[in-house]
Protein backbone atom coordinates (compact mmCIF):
# COMPACT_ATOMS: atom_id res chain seq x y z
CA UNK A 1 0.00 0.00 0.00
CA UNK A 2 0.75 3.62 -0.54
CA UNK A 3 2.55 5.41 2.36
CA UNK A 4 -0.21 7.98 3.30
CA UNK A 5 0.29 11.50 2.41
CA UNK A 6 3.32 13.38 4.28
CA UNK A 7 2.95 17.36 5.28
CA UNK A 8 5.87 19.66 6.68
CA UNK A 9 5.82 23.54 7.01
CA UNK A 10 8.24 25.85 6.79
CA UNK A 11 8.99 28.30 9.73
CA UNK A 12 10.29 31.47 7.53
CA UNK A 13 10.10 34.56 10.44
CA UNK A 14 8.79 37.53 8.50
CA UNK A 15 7.97 35.68 5.36
CA UNK A 16 9.47 33.95 2.34
CA UNK A 17 8.53 36.86 0.35
CA UNK A 18 10.39 40.78 0.19
CA UNK A 19 7.39 42.76 1.47
CA UNK A 20 5.67 39.55 4.12
CA UNK A 21 6.59 41.19 7.01
CA UNK A 22 4.67 44.77 6.10
CA UNK A 23 1.37 42.49 6.67
CA UNK A 24 -0.63 43.95 9.39
CA UNK A 25 -0.63 40.69 11.40
CA UNK A 26 2.59 39.46 10.85
CA UNK A 27 4.87 40.07 13.64
CA UNK A 28 8.06 42.37 12.11
CA UNK A 29 10.56 40.28 14.86
CA UNK A 30 9.29 37.08 13.66
CA UNK A 31 12.36 35.83 12.31
CA UNK A 32 13.94 36.71 15.67
CA UNK A 33 11.70 35.85 18.06
CA UNK A 34 11.31 32.41 19.76
CA UNK A 35 7.95 32.84 20.85
CA UNK A 36 7.18 32.76 17.42
CA UNK A 37 8.75 29.96 15.94
CA UNK A 38 7.36 28.11 18.93
CA UNK A 39 3.58 28.87 18.31
CA UNK A 40 4.53 27.95 14.75
CA UNK A 41 5.97 24.75 15.96
CA UNK A 42 3.44 23.88 18.37
CA UNK A 43 0.47 24.75 16.12
CA UNK A 44 2.00 22.34 12.89
CA UNK A 45 2.30 19.36 16.00
CA UNK A 46 -1.14 19.76 16.73
CA UNK A 47 -1.95 19.91 12.46
CA UNK A 48 0.07 16.42 13.25
CA UNK A 49 2.61 17.59 10.70
CA UNK A 50 5.74 14.96 9.76
CA UNK A 51 7.77 17.71 10.30
CA UNK A 52 9.28 21.68 11.01
CA UNK A 53 11.81 23.17 8.05
CA UNK A 54 14.09 25.85 8.80
CA UNK A 55 16.43 26.90 5.46
CA UNK A 56 19.17 29.23 5.31
CA UNK A 57 21.45 31.11 3.29
CA UNK A 58 25.33 32.39 4.20
CA UNK A 59 24.95 35.70 1.82
CA UNK A 60 23.05 38.81 2.69
CA UNK A 61 23.48 42.06 1.02
CA UNK A 62 21.01 45.19 1.95
CA UNK A 63 18.68 44.20 -1.15
CA UNK A 64 18.31 40.49 0.81
CA UNK A 65 14.60 40.24 1.68
CA UNK A 66 14.08 41.19 5.27
CA UNK A 67 13.85 37.47 6.95
CA UNK A 68 17.36 37.03 5.36
CA UNK A 69 18.89 40.00 7.08
CA UNK A 70 18.09 39.08 10.51
CA UNK A 71 17.19 35.09 11.38
CA UNK A 72 18.17 32.39 13.74
CA UNK A 73 20.74 30.31 13.22
CA UNK A 74 18.95 26.81 11.99
CA UNK A 75 20.01 23.86 14.34
CA UNK A 76 20.26 26.47 17.65
CA UNK A 77 16.56 27.82 17.24
CA UNK A 78 15.65 23.62 16.09
CA UNK A 79 17.55 22.79 19.40
CA UNK A 80 15.33 25.21 21.47
CA UNK A 81 12.00 23.59 19.78
CA UNK A 82 13.43 20.20 20.25
CA UNK A 83 11.90 20.89 24.27
CA UNK A 84 9.08 22.70 23.73
CA UNK A 85 7.66 19.77 21.47
CA UNK A 86 7.47 16.22 21.59
CA UNK A 87 6.73 14.36 18.31
CA UNK A 88 7.25 16.23 15.40
CA UNK A 89 10.57 16.36 13.12
CA UNK A 90 12.64 18.68 13.43
CA UNK A 91 14.59 20.07 9.57
CA UNK A 92 17.56 22.09 9.35
CA UNK A 93 19.67 23.40 6.12
CA UNK A 94 23.40 23.37 6.03
CA UNK A 95 25.35 23.74 3.19
CA UNK A 96 28.11 20.91 1.61
CA UNK A 97 29.88 23.64 -0.03
CA UNK A 98 30.68 25.95 3.12
CA UNK A 99 30.64 22.96 5.45
CA UNK A 100 33.46 20.69 7.34
CA UNK A 101 31.34 17.34 7.55
CA UNK A 102 33.07 16.30 11.01
CA UNK A 103 31.25 19.35 12.69
CA UNK A 104 28.08 19.26 10.78
CA UNK A 105 27.73 15.37 11.39
CA UNK A 106 28.23 16.40 15.33
CA UNK A 107 25.69 19.18 15.28
CA UNK A 108 22.93 16.97 13.59
CA UNK A 109 23.97 13.60 15.44
CA UNK A 110 23.26 16.55 18.86
CA UNK A 111 19.75 17.62 17.21
CA UNK A 112 18.93 13.77 16.88
CA UNK A 113 19.68 12.61 20.35
CA UNK A 114 18.38 15.55 21.66
CA UNK A 115 15.19 15.56 20.56
CA UNK A 116 14.75 11.32 20.90
CA UNK A 117 15.15 10.99 16.92
CA UNK A 118 13.80 13.62 15.15
CA UNK A 119 16.35 15.35 13.49
CA UNK A 120 16.54 15.60 9.41
CA UNK A 121 18.82 17.39 7.56
CA UNK A 122 18.20 19.11 4.30
CA UNK A 123 21.96 18.96 2.26
CA UNK A 124 22.17 22.15 -0.17
CA UNK A 125 24.83 23.02 -2.44
CA UNK A 126 24.49 26.99 -1.65
CA UNK A 127 24.27 28.80 -4.98
CA UNK A 128 25.01 32.08 -4.44
CA UNK A 129 28.34 32.63 -5.75
CA UNK A 130 29.63 35.87 -2.89
CA UNK A 131 28.78 33.09 -0.24
CA UNK A 132 32.73 32.73 -1.06
CA UNK A 133 33.57 35.85 0.27
CA UNK A 134 32.54 35.22 3.98
CA UNK A 135 34.41 31.98 4.03
CA UNK A 136 38.11 33.40 3.25
CA UNK A 137 38.00 32.93 -0.42
CA UNK A 138 37.05 35.10 -3.72
CA UNK A 139 34.07 35.28 -5.80
CA UNK A 140 36.20 32.86 -8.29
CA UNK A 141 36.55 30.27 -5.61
CA UNK A 142 33.20 29.78 -5.51
CA UNK A 143 32.81 25.65 -7.29
CA UNK A 144 30.89 25.73 -10.64
CA UNK A 145 27.60 24.00 -10.13
CA UNK A 146 29.02 20.56 -11.09
CA UNK A 147 31.62 20.72 -8.87
CA UNK A 148 29.59 21.50 -5.63
CA UNK A 149 27.63 18.46 -6.28
CA UNK A 150 30.50 16.56 -6.42
CA UNK A 151 31.84 18.00 -3.13
CA UNK A 152 27.88 17.31 -2.02
CA UNK A 153 28.01 13.57 -2.71
CA UNK A 154 31.53 13.12 -0.87
CA UNK A 155 29.89 15.23 2.08
CA UNK A 156 27.10 12.71 2.38
CA UNK A 157 29.78 9.91 2.64
CA UNK A 158 31.24 11.11 5.27
CA UNK A 159 28.36 12.40 7.19
CA UNK A 160 26.84 8.47 7.06
CA UNK A 161 30.21 7.15 7.83
CA UNK A 162 30.71 9.51 10.96
CA UNK A 163 27.20 8.48 11.92
CA UNK A 164 27.95 5.33 11.88
CA UNK A 165 31.07 5.57 13.94
CA UNK A 166 29.37 3.88 17.02
CA UNK A 167 27.21 0.78 16.99
CA UNK A 168 23.92 0.56 18.25
CA UNK A 169 24.92 -0.93 21.89
CA UNK A 170 28.21 -0.31 22.12
CA UNK A 171 28.13 1.85 25.44
CA UNK A 172 27.71 -0.74 27.99
CA UNK A 173 28.30 1.57 31.14
CA UNK A 174 28.55 -1.00 33.56
CA UNK A 175 29.80 0.65 36.61
CA UNK A 176 30.47 -2.59 38.61
CA UNK A 177 33.07 -3.29 35.86
CA UNK A 178 34.32 -0.22 35.30
CA UNK A 179 33.24 -0.68 31.06
CA UNK A 180 31.63 2.35 29.77
CA UNK A 181 31.87 1.28 26.08
CA UNK A 182 33.12 -1.58 24.14
CA UNK A 183 36.35 -0.83 22.30
CA UNK A 184 35.64 -3.18 19.23
CA UNK A 185 32.05 -0.86 18.65
CA UNK A 186 33.79 2.07 18.04
CA UNK A 187 35.27 2.92 14.65
CA UNK A 188 37.76 5.10 12.61
CA UNK A 189 36.29 6.58 9.04
CA UNK A 190 39.58 6.78 8.12
CA UNK A 191 38.18 9.03 4.72
CA UNK A 192 40.74 10.65 2.48
CA UNK A 193 38.82 11.95 -0.64
CA UNK A 194 39.02 14.76 -3.54
CA UNK A 195 37.47 17.56 -0.82
CA UNK A 196 38.03 16.46 2.65
CA UNK A 197 40.18 14.29 4.65
CA UNK A 198 38.11 13.28 7.76
CA UNK A 199 40.03 10.37 10.63
CA UNK A 200 36.49 10.08 13.31
CA UNK A 201 35.41 8.73 15.00
CA UNK A 202 32.78 11.05 15.83
CA UNK A 203 32.16 12.04 19.30
CA UNK A 204 28.45 11.18 20.09
CA UNK A 205 26.49 7.89 19.45
CA UNK A 206 23.57 6.67 17.48
CA UNK A 207 20.18 7.96 17.75
CA UNK A 208 16.80 6.47 18.19
CA UNK A 209 16.00 6.41 14.56
CA UNK A 210 19.96 5.48 13.53
CA UNK A 211 20.43 8.98 11.66
CA UNK A 212 19.04 12.05 10.41
CA UNK A 213 16.55 11.73 7.69
CA UNK A 214 18.61 13.33 4.16
CA UNK A 215 16.11 15.80 2.56
CA UNK A 216 17.83 17.19 -0.52
CA UNK A 217 15.78 20.34 -2.60
CA UNK A 218 16.62 20.76 -6.33
CA UNK A 219 15.16 20.29 -9.85
CA UNK A 220 18.33 20.77 -11.85
CA UNK A 221 19.84 17.87 -13.50
CA UNK A 222 22.02 17.53 -10.79
CA UNK A 223 19.86 18.23 -8.04
CA UNK A 224 18.08 15.43 -9.11
CA UNK A 225 20.83 12.75 -9.37
CA UNK A 226 21.90 13.94 -6.24
CA UNK A 227 18.29 13.44 -4.64
CA UNK A 228 18.01 9.88 -6.22
CA UNK A 229 21.06 8.38 -5.27
CA UNK A 230 21.19 10.30 -1.57
CA UNK A 231 17.96 11.02 -0.48
CA UNK A 232 15.15 10.24 1.64
CA UNK A 233 13.00 13.35 1.01
CA UNK A 234 12.81 15.63 -1.83
CA UNK A 235 11.33 18.82 -2.37
CA UNK A 236 10.27 21.21 -4.94
CA UNK A 237 7.93 23.74 -5.82
CA UNK A 238 6.14 23.23 -9.33
CA UNK A 239 3.51 25.61 -10.24
CA UNK A 240 1.17 23.29 -12.19
CA UNK A 241 0.02 19.48 -11.59
CA UNK A 242 2.19 17.82 -15.09
CA UNK A 243 4.89 19.31 -14.03
CA UNK A 244 5.15 17.72 -10.66
CA UNK A 245 3.52 14.72 -11.79
CA UNK A 246 6.94 15.03 -14.69
CA UNK A 247 9.08 15.50 -11.44
CA UNK A 248 7.84 12.88 -9.61
CA UNK A 249 8.58 10.07 -12.45
CA UNK A 250 11.94 11.52 -12.95
CA UNK A 251 12.63 11.31 -9.03
CA UNK A 252 11.54 7.95 -8.88
CA UNK A 253 13.00 6.26 -12.07
CA UNK A 254 16.45 7.30 -11.04
CA UNK A 255 16.15 6.30 -7.56
CA UNK A 256 14.76 2.74 -8.80
CA UNK A 257 18.60 3.02 -11.64
CA UNK A 258 20.13 3.54 -8.38
CA UNK A 259 18.89 0.46 -6.60
CA UNK A 260 16.67 1.65 -4.87
CA UNK A 261 13.13 1.43 -4.47
CA UNK A 262 10.46 4.13 -5.70
CA UNK A 263 9.32 4.08 -2.00
CA UNK A 264 12.41 5.14 -0.75
CA UNK A 265 12.40 8.36 -1.15
CA UNK A 266 9.59 10.65 -0.75
CA UNK A 267 8.93 13.46 -2.80
CA UNK A 268 6.85 16.62 -1.82
CA UNK A 269 5.55 20.00 -3.21
CA UNK A 270 6.14 22.81 -1.74
CA UNK A 271 3.01 25.06 -1.47
CA UNK A 272 1.84 28.32 -0.80
CA UNK A 273 -1.82 27.76 0.48
CA UNK A 274 -4.43 31.04 0.86
CA UNK A 275 -7.55 29.93 2.06
CA UNK A 276 -10.51 31.49 2.27
CA UNK A 277 -14.06 31.32 3.23
CA UNK A 278 -15.12 31.89 -0.22
CA UNK A 279 -12.85 32.18 -3.32
CA UNK A 280 -13.64 35.60 -3.53
CA UNK A 281 -12.25 36.34 0.30
CA UNK A 282 -9.04 33.86 -0.88
CA UNK A 283 -8.28 36.23 -3.58
CA UNK A 284 -8.94 39.54 -1.41
CA UNK A 285 -5.72 37.78 0.46
CA UNK A 286 -3.68 37.23 -2.06
CA UNK A 287 -4.03 41.08 -4.23
CA UNK A 288 -3.76 42.60 -0.05
CA UNK A 289 -0.39 40.46 0.42
CA UNK A 290 0.71 41.37 -3.78
CA UNK A 291 -0.59 45.51 -3.38
CA UNK A 292 2.37 45.07 -0.23
CA UNK A 293 5.57 45.15 -3.23
CA UNK A 294 6.96 47.58 -4.89
CA UNK A 295 8.42 47.17 -8.26
CA UNK A 296 11.85 48.20 -7.06
CA UNK A 297 11.68 44.96 -4.07
CA UNK A 298 10.64 42.90 -6.64
CA UNK A 299 13.58 43.52 -8.86
CA UNK A 300 15.57 42.61 -6.06
CA UNK A 301 14.34 39.94 -4.99
CA UNK A 302 14.65 38.92 -8.76
CA UNK A 303 18.18 39.81 -8.79
CA UNK A 304 19.24 37.42 -5.45
CA UNK A 305 18.11 34.17 -7.95
CA UNK A 306 20.28 35.67 -10.55
CA UNK A 307 23.62 36.14 -8.69
CA UNK A 308 22.29 38.72 -7.34
CA UNK A 309 22.50 40.71 -10.87
CA UNK A 310 20.97 44.44 -10.80
CA UNK A 311 17.89 44.75 -12.91
CA UNK A 312 16.85 48.20 -12.58
CA UNK A 313 19.59 49.01 -15.46
CA UNK A 314 16.96 47.52 -17.82
CA UNK A 315 13.76 49.30 -18.93
CA UNK A 316 10.72 47.90 -17.04
CA UNK A 317 8.06 47.42 -20.17
CA UNK A 318 10.10 45.74 -22.49
CA UNK A 319 10.97 42.20 -23.27
CA UNK A 320 12.51 40.48 -20.35
CA UNK A 321 16.32 41.15 -20.97
CA UNK A 322 18.74 38.39 -22.73
CA UNK A 323 21.17 37.24 -19.68
CA UNK A 324 23.39 34.49 -21.19
CA UNK A 325 24.68 32.39 -18.55
CA UNK A 326 24.02 34.60 -15.87
CA UNK A 327 21.87 32.08 -13.21
CA UNK A 328 23.51 29.01 -14.05
CA UNK A 329 25.81 28.80 -11.49
CA UNK A 330 22.87 29.62 -8.34
CA UNK A 331 19.82 28.76 -8.80
CA UNK A 332 19.71 27.33 -12.06
CA UNK A 333 16.47 25.49 -12.02
CA UNK A 334 14.80 28.35 -11.02
CA UNK A 335 16.68 30.86 -13.28
CA UNK A 336 16.24 28.71 -16.19
CA UNK A 337 12.51 28.45 -15.38
CA UNK A 338 11.93 31.94 -15.19
CA UNK A 339 14.31 32.85 -18.79
CA UNK A 340 11.82 30.01 -20.25
CA UNK A 341 8.60 31.61 -18.95
CA UNK A 342 10.13 35.16 -20.39
CA UNK A 343 10.94 33.47 -23.64
CA UNK A 344 7.62 31.82 -24.28
CA UNK A 345 5.19 34.31 -22.93
CA UNK A 346 6.90 37.00 -24.50
CA UNK A 347 6.91 38.89 -20.65
CA UNK A 348 8.39 42.48 -19.87
CA UNK A 349 10.77 42.78 -16.95
CA UNK A 350 7.86 44.57 -14.85
CA UNK A 351 5.85 41.17 -15.41
CA UNK A 352 8.93 38.78 -14.29
CA UNK A 353 9.79 40.38 -11.36
CA UNK A 354 6.18 40.59 -10.28
CA UNK A 355 5.09 37.60 -11.11
CA UNK A 356 8.29 36.25 -9.41
CA UNK A 357 8.04 38.47 -5.71
CA UNK A 358 4.27 38.19 -5.96
CA UNK A 359 3.21 34.61 -7.06
CA UNK A 360 -0.34 33.24 -8.09
CA UNK A 361 -0.34 29.87 -6.42
CA UNK A 362 -3.27 27.68 -7.70
CA UNK A 363 -3.68 26.00 -4.06
CA UNK A 364 -5.77 29.15 -3.45
CA UNK A 365 -9.57 28.97 -2.35
CA UNK A 366 -11.74 27.62 0.31
CA UNK A 367 -10.71 25.07 2.51
CA UNK A 368 -12.60 22.58 0.84
CA UNK A 369 -10.96 23.42 -3.00
CA UNK A 370 -7.21 23.66 -1.33
CA UNK A 371 -8.25 19.45 0.00
CA UNK A 372 -9.76 18.56 -2.89
CA UNK A 373 -6.20 19.87 -4.50
CA UNK A 374 -3.92 18.04 -2.17
CA UNK A 375 -5.59 14.48 -2.61
CA UNK A 376 -5.71 15.33 -6.48
CA UNK A 377 -1.89 15.66 -6.83
CA UNK A 378 -1.42 13.06 -4.08
CA UNK A 379 -3.69 10.55 -6.01
CA UNK A 380 -2.25 11.31 -9.76
CA UNK A 381 1.38 10.75 -7.96
CA UNK A 382 2.50 14.49 -8.15
CA UNK A 383 3.64 14.39 -4.95
CA UNK A 384 3.81 12.06 -1.75
CA UNK A 385 2.75 15.12 0.30
CA UNK A 386 3.33 18.71 0.24
CA UNK A 387 5.82 21.67 2.25
CA UNK A 388 3.54 24.36 2.89
CA UNK A 389 5.36 27.45 2.75
CA UNK A 390 2.59 29.74 4.63
CA UNK A 391 2.58 33.39 4.30
CA UNK A 392 1.11 34.09 7.09
CA UNK A 393 1.08 32.72 10.30
CA UNK A 394 -2.72 32.94 9.74
CA UNK A 395 -2.61 30.71 6.77
CA UNK A 396 -0.85 28.15 8.93
CA UNK A 397 -3.35 28.42 11.41
CA UNK A 398 -6.15 28.13 9.02
CA UNK A 399 -4.66 25.27 7.04
CA UNK A 400 -4.58 23.33 10.37
CA UNK A 401 -7.98 23.93 11.66
CA UNK A 402 -9.73 23.84 8.32
CA UNK A 403 -7.72 21.84 5.53
CA UNK A 404 -6.24 19.14 7.58
CA UNK A 405 -9.91 17.65 9.20
CA UNK A 406 -11.03 17.10 5.64
CA UNK A 407 -7.63 14.99 4.66
CA UNK A 408 -8.12 13.17 8.23
CA UNK A 409 -12.16 12.66 6.89
CA UNK A 410 -10.99 11.12 3.95
CA UNK A 411 -8.42 8.71 5.42
CA UNK A 412 -5.23 9.72 3.64
CA UNK A 413 -3.69 12.15 6.49
CA UNK A 414 -3.26 10.69 10.10
CA UNK A 415 -4.70 11.99 13.24
CA UNK A 416 -2.55 10.41 15.78
CA UNK A 417 1.37 10.53 15.06
CA UNK A 418 2.85 6.31 14.28
CA UNK A 419 5.89 6.96 16.51
CA UNK A 420 8.35 8.95 18.30
CA UNK A 421 10.78 9.57 15.37
CA UNK A 422 10.87 11.52 12.13
CA UNK A 423 11.67 8.11 10.23
CA UNK A 424 8.36 6.14 11.91
CA UNK A 425 6.07 9.26 10.86
CA UNK A 426 7.35 9.17 7.15
CA UNK A 427 7.39 5.44 7.13
CA UNK A 428 10.86 5.13 6.77
CA UNK A 429 13.16 2.37 7.87
CA UNK A 430 15.31 2.73 10.77
CA UNK A 431 18.82 3.51 9.69
CA UNK A 432 21.05 0.16 10.19
CA UNK A 433 25.09 0.73 11.34
CA UNK A 434 25.80 -1.47 8.31
CA UNK A 435 29.43 -1.32 8.50
CA UNK A 436 31.95 -1.87 5.53
CA UNK A 437 34.77 -4.27 4.84
CA UNK A 438 36.90 -0.25 5.85
CA UNK A 439 34.92 -0.09 9.00
CA UNK A 440 35.48 -2.93 10.22
CA UNK A 441 38.96 -2.75 9.89
CA UNK A 442 39.00 -0.06 11.78
CA UNK A 443 37.48 -1.09 14.47
CA UNK A 444 39.58 1.29 17.04
CA UNK A 445 39.67 -1.75 20.46
CA UNK A 446 40.93 -4.35 17.79
CA UNK A 447 44.45 -4.47 16.51
CA UNK A 448 45.04 -6.09 13.14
Amino acid sequence: MRKQLKIGTMIHGVGEKISDWRHPTMPSDASVSFDFYKQQAQTSERGKFDFVFIADALYINEKSNPHYLNRFEPLTILSALAVVTSNIGLVSTLSTTYSEPFSAARQFASLDLLSGGRAGWNAVTSGLEKTALNFSKGVSDHPNHAERYRMAAEFMTVMKGLWNSWEDDAFIRNKASSQFFDPTKLHALNHQGEFFSVQGPLNIGRSPQGQPVIFQAGSSKDGIAFSAQQADVVFATMPRVEQAKQYYRNVKEQACLNGRQPDDVLVLQGISPIIGDTNEAAERKYQELASLVTIEQALAFLGRLFEHHDFSQYPLDEPFPELGPIGKNSFQSDTDRIKAEAREENLSLRQVALREATPRTVFMGTPEYIADLIESWYDQQAADGFMLIANLPSELEAFVDQVVPILQARGIFRTEYEGKTLRDNLELPYTENVLDTKLKDNRIGVKA
